[in-house]
């Protein structure tokens, strides 16, 4: 299924790829992780999935470009190796990469919560020489619509009245964009790796931590979301607006037409109650 571009992967490398698997993840791509001949390993992404195939060359050029900019700084993210973004020999856009070392957790104590308010401080403080693209928001006015498993409608409605109204003024800082624990590696207990740069963007700072927080709140509960945020704000530019949190929870509800991104039941009561905690603060 994958010859094409595992050969691609193995000339870019210079040693033929002797082994892969797929990697847990992945909702815009398929990602594989790979073993050469020479002993390395790296990682593949795959854009196979739309409707982010359909914009594969230009979140894979995005991703390569963050990564180059990467490799001058601290921060733990894999480092590039080839670009396929026009999918000539992968079949579709197609990024290599460094395998970073660590593993994913699917809890976070207090103080892996800290260590994620560090590393994104982090993150928020660099400057790159060309910034990225301006932020887009997945909270558009067509996921405006009352979800029918809610049992906070007026949250809701509160919270399209929110954003219906100007966004706050902010200072313009480098994100990740898609930050969370999800995307995040750990090794004894300290993150070894940042991984998912595709939608890495310019925008406000307070954006990148209410994603995070959101992801925390689905897949955990509120009560971590709560404590990160709270980290995050001992480093952040400028105080919390809750415009930002209203945005990125709404940014869940699906297009009209589309199901639910979120299936388990219990994961979807975690984000009403997020949103209802949210529009609280508004």
């Amino acid at each position: 299924m994958y010859d094409d571009a595992l050969a691609w992967a193995g000339s870019a490398v210079g040693s033929p790829v002797s082994s892969h698997e797929r990697l847990q993840g992945g909702m815009t791509s398929r990602m594989l992780a790979l073993r050469h001949d020479d002993g390395s390993e790296s990682v593949l992404r795959l854009m196979i999935n739309e409707p982010w195939r359909t914009h594969g060359a230009e979140l894979t050029t995005r991703e390569r470009d963050a990564q180059l900019f990467l490799a001058g700084t601290d921060v733990p993210a894999p480092t590039t190796i080839a670009l396929d973004a026009g999918g000539q020999a992968c079949g579709v856009a197609g990024h290599l990469m460094s395998r970073l070392p660590g593993t994913a957790r699917s809890e976070v104590d207090p103080d892996g919560l800290r260590a994620m308010a560090d590393l994104l401080a982090q993150v928020h403080r660099l400057r790159p020489a060309e910034p990225f693209r301006d932020y887009q928001s997945w909270a558009w006015e067509a996921k405006w619509v009352v979800p029918s498993w809610t049992r906070h409608p007026d949250s809701w409605r509160r919270a399209f009245e929110v954003l219906a109204g100007p966004a706050p003024a902010y200072a313009p800082t480098f994100l990740h964009r898609d930050f969370g624990h999800r995307n995040l590696l750990w090794t004894d207990g300290a993150v070894s790796g940042v991984v998912d740069w595709v939608e890495t963007s310019t925008g406000p700072a307070w954006l990148d931590a209410a994603h995070a927080a959101s992801n925390l709140a689905v897949m955990i509960d509120t009560g971590p979301a709560a404590a990160f945020l709270e980290e995050y704000s001992a480093h952040a530019p400028e105080p919390l607006h809750p415009f930002w949190l209203v945005m990125d929870t709404v940014g869940y509800l699906p297009p009209p037409g589309k199901p639910q991104m979120f299936r388990q039941p219990d994961q979807v009561e975690r984000l009403d109650d997020w949103l209802d905690e949210v529009v609280r603060l508004s």
